[in-house]
């Protein structure tokens, strides 16, 4: 019988690791120090889970870079975590 696991869910992670104090995210990937602490632990409904929350902190880092309290974020390449 074949082995049928869902394929594995990748890390939003660009290797851009730094995190933006006031608002507690990586300005690379927008998770907050526990999430990508805990990624490689988690199962792919959890780290579905944490991806959900990705949208909304993606509009509000483009607020705050359009009011110039956040970095720009380059392009992504690719990341591990």
């Amino acid at each position: 019988m074949a082995d049928t696991a869902p394929p594995a869910v990748a890390s939003p992670c660009i290797n851009i690791c730094r995190m933006h104090a006031p608002t507690g995210w990586c300005e690379g990937c927008l998770r907050t120090i526990e999430e990508i602490a805990t990624w490689g632990r988690l199962d792919s409904a959890a780290r579905l889970a944490v991806l959900d929350r990705l949208p909304p902190r993606q509009e509000a880092w483009r607020l705050l870079q359009d009011s110039g309290t956040a970095p720009r974020r380059p392009a992504p390449r690719g990341g591990r975590a």
